[in-house]
């Protein structure tokens, strides 16, 4: 038995940009960063490291990342890895290793500018946060993807 699976926690680096393929399918395109830190067992300092991670998400999934995510975002993204290849204009062979995206969870919202819905209670002046819970499951794409019909 093999297991592709990718689960990811961690803020949005851009807007999502959102396509469509020839076949009228929705697609977005966007990128998540994480990180790790950890404590330096000789110098005891505290170090971090970076990962940038490219996500994409196709169908209802991608319609929905589009409306409700946006550069700074915390979110949960669970899906696939899937590395393609093409050639460069200089004839160069390029790859690029993505997240084929399957669910999406937002993170929580922030207080401040935003209105409360009508089912969160309000407090005098004070911010409500709130866990936003959205998951959406998709199968995938219905028809093959070919990776010359994908735009960029």
């Amino acid at each position: 038995m093999n297991l592709n699976k990718a689960i990811l926690i961690g803020n949005l680096t851009r807007d999502p940009e959102s396509r469509a393929l020839p076949s009228g399918q929705a697609l977005s395109t966007f990128g998540v960063a994480t990180n790790r830190v950890w404590f330096d067992s000789n110098t005891k300092e505290k170090k971090q490291q970076v990962e940038f991670h490219n996500i994409v998400a196709f169908g209802k999934l991608a319609e929905i990342c589009n409306q409700y995510l946006k550069k700074g975002t915390l979110a949960m993204i669970e899906g696939r890895i899937q590395t393609r290849s093409w050639q460069g204009q200089n004839g160069e062979t390029k790859y690029r290793t993505e997240i084929i995206a399957e669910k999406m969870q937002m993170g929580p919202k922030t207080g401040g500018s935003q209105q409360p819905s009508p089912k969160e209670p309000q407090e005098s002046g004070a911010p409500v946060e709130q866990l936003e819970e959205i998951q959406i499951e998709e199968e995938g794409p219905t028809d093959e993807i070919k990776t010359e019909d994908i735009p960029f």
